[in-house]
């Protein structure tokens, strides 16, 4: 239905749902569970270096191509409050 795909895709919330699941719930939820006995690990080291070498290469901005990929979806034009690059 069209206000559903209102809700989800034109005011944001699937992309702030997303964020969650993925960024941050699972992360929190781990270590409220695990707290030292994962970070004394190898695996633990191993994605803290997979974690610094994301951040190092630029992927985090990423989240751009989801942004567009959804609005394509939805047909819908980016709009953005900020004036265009020159």
């Amino acid at each position: 239905p069209s206000w559903l795909s209102g809700i989800f895709l034109q005011s944001g919330l699937a992309m702030i749902l997303f964020t969650c699941n993925v960024g941050q719930l699972n992360t929190q939820v781990n270590a409220s569970l695990c707290m030292l006995d994962y970070i004394n690990t190898y695996f633990g080291l191993f994605t803290l270096y997979v974690a610094m070498a994301i951040e190092f290469s630029g992927l985090l901005h990423s989240s751009y191509l989801v942004q567009m990929a959804v609005a394509a979806l939805a047909g819908k034009k980016i709009e953005s409050n900020e004036d265009p690059r020159s």
